[in-house]
């Protein structure tokens, strides 16, 4: 029976919006997990008995209460420290929202629009496809944004322990498999009990299992955490004393094997401060015997000088000497999208450090001895690139400026994020930030020492190199595509069948 009630649909929609809502407390700071399984057994009963239309706008309103709740950050970075007047910042801010809206949205059509919910065995298997699909096209297209993808949530549950075997797209899928048992309960109770105890049984015993084993011995690290306002950071008169902190902090601190500082810690580019304030620190510190890890913008100019490039990079100091440019950059942030059109109209966008280059694929930089895969910022969101590098590496590091959005639920969110790649590859992680969440996190993911954020911080700790290779290093999404792609051929196939028989 499809629903015509107006007041009906309306109230609805609004259920779906707060289901949205309520999924967020399921992931950091709050992670009260449980919620997200029922805001999503929710919009799978608000889909029952609509049109695919209907449907769409029930997905998209559950959408925008899950990211209008979850990413409201945005409107910080953009109207205070991106200087942009309050009222277009929540104007982009809402657009954004909309944007990551449709592909809820779009799951919820392909379910109605296919009728799958008239065939349980296909409901059962196709909906949990479906969903990762849209979550996997949301984490790809445009460069990506796999922010609170559902898989997320589940960091600290059993069902963490297939993030080896297919990262977090694949708990995702499970989740939602989950979902979808339960919702067929009270009708088929032994395959949809039996589903889930496999599930969350085998989840249990998989967090067993040890993927990668000691790589050397342990090393003593310090982490720097330099606490610099994001509006004051690039101010030419505040240069000296950022500069003047970070080395007062290294040199006050030999005692590590290595020490890292923070993305873009040095407010200049590396070639301008090379000569002098880093070979003074360098003097000290090879003689120490200390390697440094340095957040630094690079400039360079193509050998026919036509074209200046910038990268926001980390530069590895001491025994030798490397460089890491940041490979995946932010769109509008780092990155102008069509930017040479942009510019050739009357000059917009042409702000030099709004434009940075892609560094590409590059290996691990070597520090302290160890092999270390590098990630700056924002994309150590993105496993499927990480582990195109962990595989050859004992350790991550991801230097970061969380300092863009304050002091709200983007830093635990992206904290938390950071901790699912450490689950997939199995390598401990070192994460030094300029405001926080400045962390040592070992191979299994727990956070064994953590520094107060927005506050000056030297965090010393000891870290132990691993080396292996679980299934999602040397395959990435590569398992739970395949595994979703069969599911929706054979499930496609047959639908096609039977509403053929109709």
């Amino acid at each position: 029976m499809i629903e015509t009630n107006k007041n009906s649909a309306y109230l609805k929609n609004a259920l779906a919006v707060l289901a949205g809502v309520l999924s967020v407390a399921s992931f950091a700071p709050f992670d009260f997990f449980p919620l997200v399984f029922i805001a999503l057994f929710g919009l799978l009963w608000l889909l029952k008995s609509i049109t695919p239309r209907q449907a769409f706008w029930r997905g998209f309103y559950f959408g925008v209460g899950l990211f209008g709740a979850g990413i409201s950050w945005v409107y910080i970075s953009i109207h205070e420290f991106g200087h942009t007047p309050a009222i277009l910042a929540a104007f982009l801010t809402l657009l954004l929202v909309a944007y990551l809206s449709l592909f809820p949205g779009l799951f919820a059509w392909l379910v109605q629009r296919f009728r799958i919910s008239e065939k349980p065995l296909l409901f059962l298997f196709m909906v949990p496809a479906l969903w990762t699909l849209t979550e996997w096209i949301r984490g790809t297209l445009f460069t990506g944004f796999p922010w609170l993808n559902i898989g997320y949530s589940q960091i600290d549950t059993w069902l963490v322990g297939y993030a080896p075997v297919m990262g977090v797209y694949g708990l995702g899928f499970l989740m939602m498999l989950s979902v979808t048992a339960v919702f067929l309960l009270p009708r088929y109770k032994v395959v949809s009990l039996a589903l889930l105890v496999a599930i969350w049984a085998s989840s249990w015993s998989l967090q067993f299992i040890e993927w990668a084993t000691p790589a050397g011995k342990a090393l003593n690290v310090t982490l720097l955490q330099g606490n610099i306002s994001q509006l004051n950071k690039f101010q030419p008169e505040n240069r000296a004393r950022i500069m003047s902190l970070y080395e007062e902090l290294t040199l006050e601190n030999l005692d590590a094997d290595l020490i890292v500082w923070p993305e873009t810690a040095v407010p200049a580019f590396y070639h301008a401060v090379a000569g002098n304030y880093i070979s003074d620190i360098l003097k000290v510190t090879r003689e120490a015997g200390v390697d440094l890890l340095l957040g630094v913008p690079i400039k360079k100019v193509t050998a026919d000088s036509e074209r200046v490039h910038y990268y926001n990079s980390a530069v590895a100091l001491g025994t030798e000497f490397g460089v890491y440019n940041k490979r995946h950059l932010v769109p509008f942030g780092e990155v102008v999208p069509f930017g040479d059109v942009l510019r050739a109209i009357g000059g917009i966008f042409n702000v030099p450090l709004s434009d940075f280059s892609t560094g590409g694929i590059q290996p691990p930089l070597s520090l302290a001895g160890q092999k270390a895969a590098i990630s700056i910022c924002y994309e150590i969101v993105f496993g499927e690139e990480l582990a195109q590098t962990a595989g050859d590496s004992t350790m991550l590091i991801n230097i970061s400026n969380d300092a863009w959005f304050g002091d709200s639920l983007a830093p635990k969110q992206h904290f938390s994020m950071a901790r699912m790649r450490v689950r997939e590859m199995a390598r401990p992680l070192l994460r030094a930030t300029n405001t926080g969440i400045t962390a040592f996190v070992d191979h299994k993911a727990f956070v064994t020492k953590q520094a107060p954020s927005f506050s000056v911080q030297v965090l010393k700790g000891q870290i132990q190199p691993m080396q292996g290779e679980t299934l999602y290093v040397r395959f990435g999404n590569t398992i739970i595509l395949v595994i979703i792609s069969l599911i929706l051929v054979l499930g496609g196939v047959a639908l096609h069948r039977y509403h053929q028989s109709d």
